[in-house]
């Protein structure tokens, strides 16, 4: 439970965002970017970094492009104990628009792809990093690749300088077996880097295989504000740092900002674990299917939407 060298990133906005479209009131920010920083929380990452000509800045809200002004604007008069992150996506960014890390307030850059665009990944994550910024490596839906692409994978990787790579469970869909599995694979095949773990928590098991992650040599660990995030959400961050005992964190202003904001959030938007979110997870599968039928009146009809997701295609 204690080791000195975890780190622990808040992704409340960034990946709360992705159930709102970010838009969030800059009180609810400043207040959230407050509790994490007093909570000891090593980093918050605040959204995504993104063109604008790729999302309509009437839709969505700032923290889909995270531009330094609005960041500094929300965050001005604060001490900034915790860094900042954001996050970049292949093809939704440009990288000439990132501007060096000594002009920036941001730390961290992460990249998120599937494992068919590392190649794409490394050299995008490469050109940040050589801007002066911390950057890592997120692996998105590894669950559903074979063994020997994985390792494919990890051997470009290993060939990088990206220092930091994530084990994600999009899906929701992992057991701790799973988790050790990938790690030990992950680790196997990237000496040297620091690996870390994100988990959804489709089946109840984000805290627990978030656990089982640190158990198995993960330093880099995400967590949000009450679970918050897509569909059944992440690791809730005030279980993940009442489990630390690591004496530089302190749960009480999380339960704060939880109390202030994101129980009256929570009446607004939906999050969590509920069994649409569990079918998914189970079948390894995106839970966008779950997202729709929650918006449909049938949203509470569970059966029917078992047997829709695991009925098999008639055959022609």
């Amino acid at each position: 439970m204690y080791r000195p060298e975890i780190k622990v990133l808040d992704c409340t906005i960034r990946d709360g965002g992705l159930i709102n479209k970010w838009q969030f009131s800059d009180k609810l920010v400043r207040d959230t970017y407050k509790a994490v920083a007093d909570a000891g929380v090593d980093y918050m990452e605040l959204g995504y970094r993104a063109s604008k000509d790729q999302f309509d800045p009437k839709e969505y809200g700032k923290w889909r492009f995270c531009d330094e002004e609005d960041v500094k604007k929300v965050l001005d008069g604060i001490e900034l104990k915790s860094k900042l992150s954001c996050m970049v996506d292949i093809g939704r960014v440009n990288p000439d628009d990132i501007p060096p890390a000594t002009e920036s307030i941001f730390s961290l850059f992460r990249t998120a792809c599937y494992l068919k665009d590392i190649d794409k990944a490394i050299d995008l994550t490469h050109r940040i990093q050589d801007k002066g910024y911390e950057t890592s490596i997120n692996i998105m839906a590894v669950s559903t690749n074979l063994e020997k692409d994985i390792e494919e994978g990890l051997t470009q990787l290993s060939e990088s300088s990206v220092p930091n790579v994530y084990v994600v469970d999009s899906y929701g869909s992992m057991y701790s077996e799973d988790i050790t599995f990938l790690t030990k694979k992950y680790q196997e095949f990237l000496p040297g880097k620091t690996l870390g773990i994100h988990a959804h928590n489709n089946k109840q098991l984000a805290f627990g295989n978030t656990i089982q992650s640190i158990i198995d040599g993960c330093n880099m660990i995400d967590g949000s504000i009450y679970g918050i995030g897509r569909g059944a959400g992440n690791c809730p961050l005030e279980l993940l740092v009442d489990f630390l005992k690591n004496p530089k964190y302190n749960v009480r202003p999380l339960l704060e900002v939880i109390q202030n904001h994101y129980l009256d959030l929570r009446k607004e938007i939906e999050w969590g674990y509920i069994i649409p979110y569990m079918i998914t997870g189970g079948l390894n599968e995106h839970p966008r299917t779950a997202i729709a039928v929650r918006q449909t009146e049938e949203k509470d009809d569970y059966v029917s939407f078992y047997d829709k997701m695991t009925t098999p295609e008639p055959q022609i």
